[in-house]
């Protein structure tokens, strides 16, 4: 199954109204960044335990492991139990996200690189467009 295919099922399994929002942000995701690699998570490790919530992934950068560097995504979404989260990977200084978009965003959490919020109506998308426009910028890219 292609990541495309992959994230039309996970997308499409979610309720509503999160399935929505889900499909709403995929493609805010895609216009800021067109044509960027897909990538998509099982959060199942090799054993298939499950370590974490399935994750929708864009772009691709270099990310640094204790075993060297592999390539990862730069952008990440995931249905949580509680709501929405996005992922702005790779960014340095991890005070950046909540001093630049917390207090213009709404009601979310912003931690040094992730965006947690209950429903879209919560926030300004704008905000979140933006954020995600700089994740996309300010990573490196392979």
């Amino acid at each position: 199954m292609t990541a495309q295919q992959q994230i039309r099922e996970y997308i499409s399994g979610q309720l509503e109204p999160k399935r929505g929002e889900m499909q709403e942000l995929h493609r805010m995701i895609l216009g800021v960044m067109p044509g960027c690699k897909l990538w998509f998570l099982s959060g199942k490790n090799d054993e298939g335990k499950v370590v974490s919530n399935p994750n929708i992934g864009y772009g691709s950068r270099d990310h640094k492991t204790a075993d060297g560097t592999r390539e990862f995504y730069q952008i990440g979404l995931s249905a949580t139990t509680n709501g929405i989260s996005v992922y702005i990977m790779g960014i340095e200084d991890k005070k950046y996200l909540a001093e630049t978009f917390a207090s213009t965003l709404g009601k979310a959490s912003v931690t040094g690189y992730c965006i947690r919020f209950k429903t879209l109506k919560d926030i300004n998308i704008d905000v979140l467009r933006a954020a995600i426009r700089f994740g996309f910028e300010h990573t490196e890219k392979l």
